[in-house]
């Protein structure tokens, strides 16, 4: 079991740590029970949530409506709901 995901009925939740301001977008792997997400996007107004998403439905050749934010709207700690891969694939797709 990885503690930055958990396997639901739904797909997969996923920790992840959004830095914003970043001076690229990148998966940076995995720091304190988290995949670190650095993203160039401001956290304002929530467009970083939504730059997250589309940078995630990107790496993980999956469309944004298959990425839902669970938790940490406001937080740079969040979790994530992904549905439509398998374990293998999702782990694949991030190359860790």
């Amino acid at each position: 079991m990885l503690e930055w995901m958990n396997e639901t009925s739904e797909g997969f939740e996923i920790n992840v740590r959004a830095v914003p301001r970043a001076s690229k977008n990148e998966l940076q792997g995995i720091h304190d029970g988290a995949l670190k997400i650095r993203l160039t996007t401001p956290p304002v107004d929530g467009k970083a949530n939504q730059a997250l998403i589309r940078f995630l439905s990107k790496e993980l050749h999956i469309s944004k409506s298959k990425i839902q934010l669970k938790q940490g709207e406001t937080s740079r700690h969040k979790t994530l709901q992904i549905s439509g891969l398998t374990k293998e694939q999702l782990l694949e797709r991030i190359k860790l």
